[in-house]
């Protein structure tokens, strides 16, 4: 069924079918969506960098630490997948 006056409506100048507007507001629609993914996964983003500079200052504090006892122990502790003397 046609009815006229639903058919058209007035966009700006121009005539526009209810047929052509209800794709383009539908990608209007999933533009939005996805600029709103892009905006919280920027956020995750920005978190996890944080996140990873403050894991390697620490990495870095304890790989130091390591080496300071390393340097300082007479060799008797074991450590990860060494042998100890006896083997």
């Amino acid at each position: 069924m046609d009815v006229p006056h639903l058919d058209r409506y007035m966009s700006g100048n121009h005539a526009v079918s209810l047929q052509e507007s209800l794709p383009m507001q539908h990608l209007e629609e999933q533009i939005a969506y996805l600029n709103r993914t892009v905006d919280e996964l920027n956020d995750i983003v920005a978190r996890q960098q944080t996140d990873i500079e403050q894991l390697k200052r620490r990495v870095g504090m304890l790989m130091e630490r390591e080496a300071n006892r390393e340097a300082e122990s007479t060799g008797a502790a074991v450590f990860g997948d060494e042998r100890p003397p006896h083997y």
